[in-house]
């Protein structure tokens, strides 16, 4: 395996975990800002879209994907759920298990934040081509599968 970086001249600012980072932290903050006249926050639009998108249906997967305390993750789903956006079903014999769904508000709110998404990434990546994106996005995939 070659290495990429060495010991001299590793600059941890100039490094790919840095740009990752100013990225994300870019990308949020444009986020939030396209979505602030919904009053839904970070955290909470992920939720939605993850349930939305059925790639979680429980506190416990949404824990476990955002790598959230269990703690943050029930008021968090406490909020969402007094705004009217999720609802906890029970399932079953077992009444430990609760199912997230989105209620018909939720589901309303759902398209609005993918357009938001889709609006954001589009001002962010002004100037790259499709296949300039689809290689950032499988280089990043690939990055994710040597960990």
């Amino acid at each position: 395996m070659q290495a990429i970086y060495d010991i001299e001249t590793f600059r941890p600012s100039q490094a790919i975990g840095a740009h990752i980072g100013r990225a994300r932290r870019t990308i949020v903050e444009a986020i939030n800002q396209q979505l602030a006249p919904l009053d839904i926050s970070h955290a909470q639009w992920i939720v939605v879209m993850l349930l939305g998108d059925g790639v979680a249906t429980t506190a416990t997967e949404l824990c476990k994907i955002l790598i959230y305390d269990p703690g943050a993750m029930t008021r968090l789903l406490d909020r969402l759920e007094k705004k009217g956006v999720l609802r906890r079903v029970r399932t079953g014999s077992d009444r430990r298990a609760v199912r997230l769904q989105l209620t018909a508000e939720g589901k309303k709110l759902y398209p609005k934040i993918l357009a938001a998404l889709v609006q954001v990434f589009n001002r962010l990546l002004h100037g790259f081509t499709k296949t300039e994106v689809r290689q950032l996005e499988q280089l990043l995939v690939r990055m994710v599968a040597n960990a």
